[in-house]
């Protein structure tokens, strides 16, 4: 099986989960081709996406590239799928991806797997169902497949082929509808969906200005920051923050949860995590069901003890 993977960008850069998509393609391939696409400008040498697997690299950079319209590069992965002559597309489940996959699906008639959590059998896909309380199988019969995987579903894997980059022109570039307005930047260190650690705080924290309890925490464990809905709806933190069904679904090695109740939304978005950690002082809350690690507690107590002790566990290691 031949293996298209659309490796997306950020500030110039291929995102993190580049090598697990590369990773899951290699394995995916059993001896096939894989191939990269790569739109828009890279700063970086991207015959390096062959550590993991890519034996040839597709880039296109182009002006009209500049600002992302899924509806553009949906038709772009469609021919860089004929271009490459791949049987399969393979693609990140995240905001980009759910926004182009279907697209390329519709052009090229092919079966879509959204939010693949695992490697095929044959042409069965795994996936999460029921707000992730069930694990379902979706049989792909059309003759090309698209894939679109949930981030942190594999470990990545070096494979390193001798990557061939090559400039890519497809017959033409779609003219976007989008008129983009302004941009803002988001700041933060660490994107949320790409953390390995994630420090999240609902509305037991009582207010905005009590925020740095979980910014301390989160700079001390090098991870990012997140929320529930209430926090995000009432403007105590930017709605880039918030995970759960209707925002972010995220799957970091490591969740802390403070002052989260756990309702069934929340948890929708953050029940793949492979360690939860609770700290909430209602020792009813249905957070604590889903938990590995649970702490019956008050958050203004706990965080800041939490905070020092893993200073002090730094120190010692230094």
């Amino acid at each position: 099986m031949n293996v298209l993977v659309y490796i997306d960008l950020q500030l110039g850069r291929p995102r993190k989960n580049a090598a697990e998509l590369l990773t899951y393609a290699h394995k995916m391939a059993a001896g096939g081709a894989v191939t990269a696409l790569v739109l828009g400008p890279c700063s970086e040498d991207l015959v390096q996406l062959g550590d993991f697997g890519a034996q040839r690299v597709l880039h296109l950079s182009a002006p009209e590239l500049a600002s992302f319209d899924g509806l553009v590069y949906g038709k772009l992965l469609a021919e860089a799928v004929a271009f490459s002559q791949s049987d399969a597309l393979l693609l990140a489940f995240d905001h980009s991806g759910k926004a182009i996959a279907p697209v390329a699906a519709a052009k090229l008639k092919a079966g879509l797997v959204a939010g693949a959590v695992g490697l095929p059998q044959g042409n069965l896909f795994p996936v999460k169902a029921f707000s992730g309380k069930a694990l379902a199988k979706v049989r792909v019969l059309t003759a090309q497949w698209i894939i679109a995987l949930t981030p942190n579903s594999i470990p990545a894997e070096r494979n390193s082929c001798p990557a061939a980059v090559e400039a890519w022109t497809p017959t033409s570039i779609p003219v976007s509808k989008i008129q983009v307005i302004a941009k803002h930047k988001n700041d933060s260190d660490i994107p949320l969906p790409e953390a390995e650690r994630v420090v999240s705080g609902g509305r037991g924290l009582k207010g905005p200005e009590n925020w740095g309890l979980i910014e301390e925490l989160a700079h001390e464990l090098g991870a990012a920051t997140a929320c529930s809905r209430p926090v995000s709806d009432i403007g105590w933190r930017p709605h880039h923050e918030h995970v759960g069904q209707t925002g972010i679904t995220i799957r970091p090695n490591l969740y802390i949860a403070a002052g989260i109740s756990g309702a069934i939304q929340h948890l929708a978005g953050v029940n793949s995590s492979k360690t939860i950690v609770v700290i909430n002082s209602d020792a009813e809350a249905p957070f604590f069901k889903a938990a590995d690690y649970g702490v019956v507690g008050d958050a203004f107590e706990v965080l800041p003890k939490l905070t020092q002790a893993i200073k002090k566990f730094k120190a010692e290691q230094a």
